[in-house]
């Protein structure tokens, strides 16, 4: 953990009704960005009332340089109607076409690519297969596509990576906190560690304990998240696996939820998400 300045400008408009923000630099390729879920999703849960969360998307230097190292005639094909071009910068700008349909809208989206690249193992790189996403998600494709291929997402890409530079972020995923006290310095996280630890952070940026509040009724939550895990589940409700599982089933008998297993880990989704 290291400490870093606040901005000189501000990135975001002021908080409101919340005294923390958070920064959480992620890269839609990373399968660490795809462990730290859970953490961020039970920080929201239990202490969500303490924060805003700004999602900030970046990609590995090498893959930039590839960007950068394009000819110009293969430039050129990234603007036209070929489905099937694809590129491992694609995702990162993807998330920022889709939320241009909402904030929401773009957090599905992420979530919906990293089930593919890491559940179904489809090839996310691939703009078909990205619009495949967005259709599953319920954005519009045609709107998606052309801003997907617009001045205005490249911009607003181009914006993220300028943070994930100002804030020297170098490792994904990494998180950094900030209070409403100009005077204070950011904490800056990166890396995973464990829960706890970003719990301590919290009490230190707000000088107090902070206060755990009640999970919302699990239907709610599969409205906010989408799809859980057996385990989210117990950790949200304190309770143990196997009472979380019979009150899943509940959901399942009523076609509300699937299920998904898979080798190591059980998934719970919304029907037909």
């Amino acid at each position: 953990m290291t400490r870093i300045l606040i901005p000189t400008e501000p990135i975001t408009s002021p908080l409101v009704n919340k005294p923390l923000e958070m920064y959480v630099f992620l890269d839609p390729l990373c399968s660490a960005c795809w462990d730290m879920q859970p953490i961020i999703r039970k920080l929201q849960v239990q202490y969500g009332q303490y924060f805003t969360i700004r999602t900030v998307l970046s990609t590995q230097l090498n893959n930039l340089n590839t960007v950068c190292n394009t000819s110009k005639e293969e430039k050129k094909q990234i603007h036209c109607e070929f489905p099937d071009i694809e590129h491992s910068v694609f995702p990162s700008i993807a998330v920022k076409a889709a939320e241009f349909q909402g904030k929401k809208a773009a957090l599905r989206f992420f979530n919906k690519i990293q089930e593919y690249l890491f559940i179904k193992t489809k090839n996310v790189t691939s703009l078909s297969v990205l619009q495949e996403i967005a259709s599953k998600v319920n954005i519009d494709v045609e709107e998606f596509t052309q801003d997907f291929k617009s001045k205005e997402c490249a911009r607003s890409f181009q914006s993220d990576l300028s943070i994930t530079s100002e804030m020297d972020v170098s490792t994904f995923p990494s998180i950094v906190f900030f209070n409403e006290n100009i005077e204070d310095e950011g904490i800056k996280v990166s890396g995973i560690y464990p829960y706890e630890i970003y719990v301590q952070i919290l009490q230190e940026m707000l000088y107090e304990k902070p206060e755990v509040q009640q999970p919302p009724a699990l239907e709610k939550l599969f409205d906010r998240f989408h799809s859980l895990t057996t385990n989210e589940i117990a950790s949200y409700y304190n309770i143990s696996d196997q009472q979380a599982e019979r009150e899943l089933k509940k959901l399942l008998l009523l076609q509300k939820v699937e299920r998904l297993v898979l080798p190591d880990v059980v998934i719970w989704r919304l029907k037909n998400n």
